[in-house]
């Protein structure tokens, strides 16, 4: 799989990011994929700083397999491009350069207990396939924490968060399974580096829904005591900072 390295993880499963491809490495990269799947997996550098992005810069493990939706090739060979984000997945050891190619690649394992295999899915019937795909639907733990993000973007002072009405009609509707709704509010709500990474590393659903609910919990702490720092009679250039 061609690997996309960015200084952190701006993309998870189900979202939707546009992207601007300029390097010649990358360039020739998102060729190879358009000329293949489509698809390419979008990794994180393990260091920031000066020298820590160079072309053997060691990167964290966890990445995010991703689909080229969309793609516009410029008149300057540079790529407009929309990716979804596919799956989860660990990087289990990179392939050596080979000539001519400019970008890294590695070989990849999925991330995630109990996902079903291609071939589980090929060999069941229907209605084994949607209980396949919906078992999230039936966990306590999933349904409670979605019961109590529910709460938080209805009752809460997160309701005033610009998104948070928006993702609230998703998290309402129950026809949509519980663990897109919680990528959903993941890539929506969080914008933390490092509970980015976290949530594209962690294998289990509940343990995800157990940090997005500490996150928002702790957002929500924030906007309630906000307004009690009186912000307008701070003298100027102060702030609660």
């Amino acid at each position: 799989m061609p690997l996309f390295p960015l200084e952190q993880a701006v993309l998870l499963p189900q979202q939707v990011i546009p992207l601007f491809i300029f390097e010649p490495r990358y360039r020739q990269m998102i060729e190879h994929a358009l000329d293949g799947a489509g698809q390419v997996a979008l990794a994180v550098y393990a260091a920031r700083g000066k020298g820590a992005k160079g072309a053997s810069a060691a990167l964290r493990p966890a990445v995010c397999v991703a689909q080229i939706a969309q793609h516009e090739k410029l008149p300057d060979g540079c790529y407009n491009l929309l990716v979804q984000g596919v799956c989860r997945a660990r990087i289990i050891r990179e392939t050596p350069p080979e000539p001519g190619r400019l970008y890294r690649t590695a070989f990849l394992e999925p991330v995630g207990v109990g996902l079903p295999s291609a071939d589980d899915l090929h060999d069941a019937d229907a209605d084994e396939a949607e209980s396949i795909n919906l078992v999230d639907d039936h966990n306590p733990t999933l349904d409670a924490a979605r019961s109590r993000i529910r709460e938080l973007l209805d009752e809460s002072p997160l309701s005033e968060m610009k998104h948070a009405g928006a993702v609230l009609e998703y998290v309402r509707n129950d026809e949509l399974p519980t663990s897109a709704v919680m990528e959903l509010v993941s890539f929506t709500l969080i914008s933390d580096p490092a509970l980015r990474y976290a949530l594209l590393a962690e294998p289990h659903a509940e343990s995800r829904a157990g940090i997005i609910l500490t996150e928002l919990q702790h957002l929500s702490e924030l906007l309630r005591k906000a307004p009690k720092q009186h912000p307008e009679e701070w003298p100027k250039g102060c702030s609660w900072n």
